[in-house]
C-alpha cells in the first residue's frame, strides 16, 4: 500500500466517522528533521476514544499521542505539536534522534467538515491538485488550487499552506537500463509507474513488479489523457522517432516535469528539430529538462537514474535551482545540520 493511498483512507475514515456524529483529530506531518518514515503532507485521523487509521511515525509517536488525546491534552484548536527536542513536555525523544511537528485539528461533526474531507478526497483520488489553508489558533481552514510548482508544506505565521493531489505518477516513454532503474527509485518513493513501449521485441525482455507496462506509443498514451498535473514524464531512449513525439504530446499536458536524456548537444539540437518540425514555441521548449537530471557527475545506469529521480522531486517539491544551489554552500550544510540536531 502507499503512502498516498493511506492518506486516502484516513479522508474517507475520518467523513465516515463524522457521518456517525463523532467529531475528529486530523493530524498532517508538516517538517521532519532527521530520519521519518513519513514526510510533510502524511495524514492520520484518530477519535478521541483512541481509534485511528493512518500515521505520522511509522509507530513511534503514535501511543503517546492517542494516550494525551484520550486524557484530554489537546484543545480543539488548530495547533503545532512537536515531538523530539523542544517539544512536549514531559519531551518525549524520538528513537531516531529527530523532530517531528505536527499540524493538530478538531473537526467536529457537520457538513462543512465534510464538505472540506470529501475535497480533499477527491484531490487524493485523482482530482484537482488543491491547498489546504489552516489558520492557527482557531478552527478556520479553506481550500484553493493548487500547483506543483508549491513547497508541499509552507508556514506563514499563523498560516498553514498544505498541498495534496493524487499520487505522483512517473511516465517512462520508452524502456533503457536507465529508465529500468528510474522504474525501481520511483516505485520505492511511492511513484505511480507507467511504461509505454511500442517495441514488443523489447517488451520480451521486461520484468518489474508494480510497473504498469502498455504497448503503445507514448504520445498516443499522452493523447488519450494519460498525463495529469503530478505526472513526471521522461524520455530515456536516445531515440528520437519515440522521445521528439513524446515530448511534443508532453508540452500540450499540464505534467509538472518533461525531461530527455542527452548531452547538451544532443539537447540543442532536439530543441531546434521540435521547434522547426513540431512547431514548438519557446515557452512550450523552457519547460523542458534536457539534459535531464541534476548535475552529479553520473556515468552508469542507475547513477543517471538517481540524478532524474531526485531533480523530479526537486521539482515536486517546489525547490528552485538557487535554492539547490545554496543549500549546497558551506552555510547550507550547517544550517541543515543544525536543523538536523
Amino acid at each position: 500500500m502507499s503512502m498516498q493511498s493511506l492518506d486516502l483512507q484516513v479522508c474517507r475514515q475520518a467523513r465516515d466517522w463524522l457521518w456517525e456524529g463523532q467529531g475528529v483529530w486530523l493530524c498532517t506531518v508538516l517538517h521532519t528533521f532527521g530520519s521519518a518514515p513519513r514526510g510533510p503532507g502524511a495524514m492520520l485521523v484518530a477519535l478521541a476514544s483512541g481509534e485511528l487509521k493512518g500515521s505520522l511515525s511509522g509507530g513511534c509517536v503514535e501511543e503517546d499521542f492517542i494516550a494525551r488525546l484520550m486524557a484530554g491534552g489537546f484543545d480543539p484548536v488548530n495547533q503545532v505539536v512537536r515531538y523530539g527536542d523542544g517539544g512536549l513536555a514531559p519531551t518525549r525523544a524520538l528513537p531516531c534522534g529527530g523532530v517531528l511537528d505536527i499540524l493538530l485539528e478538531y473537526l467536529p461533526a457537520g457538513g462543512e467538515a465534510n464538505t472540506h474531507l470529501a475535497a480533499l478526497e477527491q484531490a487524493l483520488d485523482g482530482g484537482e491538485l488543491l491547498t489546504r489553508s489552516v489558520t492557527l489558533g482557531g478552527q478556520q481552514r479553506h481550500i484553493s488550487p493548487g500547483s506543483m510548482g508549491q513547497e508541499r508544506v509552507q508556514r506563514d505565521g499563523a498560516q498553514v499552506l498544505i498541498r495534496l493531489g493524487a499520487v505522483q505518477k512517473l511516465l517512462l516513454a520508452g524502456w533503457s537500463p536507465v529508465a529500468e532503474y528510474c522504474a525501481t527509485f520511483a516505485l520505492a518513493l511511492g511513484f505511480e509507474v507507467v511504461l509505454c513501449e511500442p517495441r514488443s521485441e523489447v517488451l520480451e525482455t521486461v520484468e518489474l513488479p508494480g510497473v504498469e507496462v502498455i504497448e503503445v506509443l507514448p504520445a498516443v498514451y499522452i493523447a488519450n489523457g494519460g498525463c495529469h498535473r503530478a505526472t513526471a514524464v521522461v524520455a530515456l531512449t536516445h531515440d528520437p522517432r519515440l522521445d521528439d513525439l513524446t515530448l511534443m504530446e508532453a508540452v500540450r499536458t499540464e505534467a509538472f516535469y518533461i525531461g530527455a536524456m542527452g548531452s547538451h548537444r544532443t539537447s540543442d539540437k532536439r530543441r531546434e528539430r521540435l521547434a522547426r518540425v513540431g512547431g514548438l514555441a519557446e515557452p512550450a521548449l523552457q519547460r523542458l529538462h534536457a539534459p535531464i537530471g541534476l548535475h552529479l557527475g553520473s556515468k552508469t545506469p542507475a547513477e543517471i537514474a538517481i540524478a532524474v529521480i531526485a531533480d523530479i522531486l526537486r521539482v515536486a517539491n517546489g525547490i528552485s535551482p538557487g535554492q539547490l544551489a545554496a543549500s549546497l554552500t558551506p552555510r547550507g550544510i550547517q544550517r541543515q545540520m543544525a536543523l538536523q540536531r
